[in-house]
């Protein structure tokens, strides 16, 4: 059996190990990456988004529960990522901010420089940096270890070209010694405290490269990692450079990847036919799952049944590839279509940039229905596989005529239904479409966790078992696919559910949206009918008497009591007439 067999064995049993192993790690391990590399003020640097690459890469194989990498980030984006990170480190128990680009020291504080940076006066650093106490921010609510990695004491070229506006404000070279005031908090320095590091000539810088051999080796100490990051970094740079650790840690040793037990010595297991070889050699590959394994598997058997159904499952990898790319080559056609319309381009580079817009749509749906169909050809040669195996055993299991030896070898038994169940309740886990546990239980709740996922990712697994393509199928997907959902009085943001809080006067509704409460309208009340008042009686008026006052008018016969002479008529009717009499003349 080839070399490359062997290895893929012991992958998988490991992988195995591994995995009937993660209910005991119990502790929760975060890590954000950042690298910065295409800077738009000053000439970009080579390494940065290398290194951050491969820090990742290390952190992921090293089983962390969250790595969020992100690379060439403008400050809003890197204040927003330290923000989002700082929600997925309140129940983390080991939290790392890994960053690769330029830093600054300022008057003793240490900033990291954003690719967006001009930093044309030493006083810009406040406003377009990333001070080094904003990065511990986002790390304090760890509860075991805060770690800070800053690949970033480069000879900076803001430092040379950027004004003073107060003469005695000192700017560093590399970075400035710190001092951690929080427990359980290392901040680890590619350099020493004012000294510069080297890009080196690879591919990756030498601090980086001397982290990813050491840093997450099971059961080693972080403190003795980073000793051994050290000696490798002055080897490498003929002494030239010494990355430093500055901070303290308890008594206990703190590694970021437990110590695993060793695993229980393996029963002999009696010698196999080709046949049986073959199938145990493909179930390991596919269970590894990767394009690597499956190569591998072919050069040692390149013809059979079993050589067949790898070449299905390359098909089917290579499609889902083809596809991804296809995803984002439709995506990016139709934000430079929508560009150029926003901007008001001439309509023949509009044209064109729709065509190809519709191009790369077209290419993108052949790329599904491409994907689809060899998905489908490789699950209905797997459900063949079973079967046919299944037969094989039930005839090898018959009894034989007395008379003739039987000379038929069982087929080795594949991996264990359960932990076939498991791992995929486990995927559906980290694809945030299972909320359960990964007891290797397929009950109705993983049922409907596969429909949910069938739905969102838009394939047509089998929801009444837990196969390997279904698991093969899942792992393909790096991030969330089912949206989060959360109970009545919370919202999704991000990756967690947060509370609802409703503003004064407002209260939280059966939509779980906050309405704002109505004002109580006031109610009219009847008056008592008019015959049910009850009047006061009241007094009755006096009699009002007339005093009549004679005129003091001049008299005189012929004068009325105005003083004027009486008409004739007046003469005439003398004093029987009621003015006559009224008016003090008669008596």
């Amino acid at each position: 059996m080839s070399g490359s067999l062997k290895l893929l064995r012991w992958a998988a049993a490991a992988a195995a190990f591994l995995f009937v192993s993660e209910p005991a790690l119990a502790e929760k391990r975060v890590a954000l990456v950042l690298g910065n590399s295409a800077y738009r003020n000053v000439a970009p640097l080579a390494n940065p988004v290398n290194d951050s690459a491969k820090i990742a890469s290390t952190l992921k194989e090293a089983g962390f529960d969250v790595v969020d990498s992100r690379r060439d980030l403008s400050a809003a984006d890197t204040r927003r990522a330290l923000r989002d990170f700082a929600d997925r480190s309140r129940d983390a128990d080991i939290a790392v901010v890994y960053y690769a680009g330029h830093g600054i020291e300022v008057d003793g504080g240490n900033y990291l420089i954003p690719v967006d940076a001009r930093l044309e006066r030493d006083t810009d650093v406040y406003d377009e940096a990333l001070s080094l106490d904003r990065v511990l921010v986002a790390i304090e609510p760890a509860k075991k270890l805060r770690l800070v990695i800053l690949d970033a004491c480069r000879d900076n070229p803001f430092s040379r070209t950027m004004k003073r506006t107060v003469a005695s404000r000192a700017i560093g070279q590399g970075l400035a010694k710190v001092e951690p005031t929080s427990p359980n908090v290392l901040i680890a320095y590619s350099a020493k405290a004012g000294s510069t590091a080297a890009d080196g000539d690879g591919q990756n810088s030498p601090f980086t490269a001397a982290l990813s051999h050491h840093l997450t080796k099971p059961g080693l100490d972080v403190r003795r990692a980073f000793g051994f990051v050290r000696d490798e970094v002055l080897k490498t740079t003929g002494n030239k450079q010494e990355p430093f650790v500055y901070g303290s840690l308890g008594g206990e040793d703190v590694p970021l990847v437990p110590a695993r037990p060793a695993p229980a010595a393996a029963p002999v297991a009696p010698a196999l036919s080709a046949q049986a070889e073959a199938r145990r050699d493909y179930e390991l590959a596919l269970q590894i799952g990767n394009k690597s394994a499956l190569n591998a598997f072919l050069a040692q058997y390149p013809d059979g049944f079993y050589a067949s159904l790898a070449k299905l499952q390359l098909d089917k990898i290579a499609a889902e590839e083809t596809r991804v790319a296809a995803t984002e080559k439709a995506r990016l056609a139709e934000q430079e279509r929508a560009r150029l319309a926003a901007e008001g381009a001439q309509k023949s580079q509009q044209a064109k940039a729709e065509a190809e817009a519709k191009a790369a749509e077209q290419a993108r749906i052949a790329a599904e229905k491409a994907k689809q169909v060899a998905q489908d050809q490789a699950a209905a040669a797997e459900q063949k596989r079973v079967a046919a195996e299944s037969a094989a055993a039930d005839k090898a299991s018959a009894p034989a005529p007395a008379d003739k030896a039987v000379n038929v070898a069982a087929l080795a038994a594949g991996p264990p239904q359960a932990d076939v169940t498991k791992s995929v309740q486990a995927e559906l886990r980290r694809v945030g479409c299972l909320t359960g546990n990964a007891d290797g239980n397929w009950n109705n709740a993983s049922q409907r966790s596969l429909t949910q996922f069938n739905r969102y990712a838009g394939t047509r697994l089998d929801t009444k078992v837990a196969s390997v393509d279904t698991l093969d199928t899942i792992k393909l997907k790096s991030s969330r696919v089912c949206p989060l959902v959360c109970e009545h009085g919370f919202q999704a943001e991000g990756e967690r559910c947060t509370k609802i809080v409703c503003a004064e006067g407002s209260f939280l509704n059966d939509d779980n949206e906050c309405e704002k409460r109505r004002s109580k309208k006031p109610v009219a009340t009847r008056e008592r009918p008019e015959s049910r008042r009850v009047y006061e009686a009241r007094p009755a008026q006096e009699p009002r008497q007339v005093i009549v006052r004679r005129s003091q008018a001049p008299r005189g016969a012929g004068i009325s009591s105005s003083g004027q002479p009486l008409t004739g008529q007046e003469r005439a009717t003398g004093c029987h007439s009621f003015g006559a009499i009224m008016s003090g003349v008669c008596p």
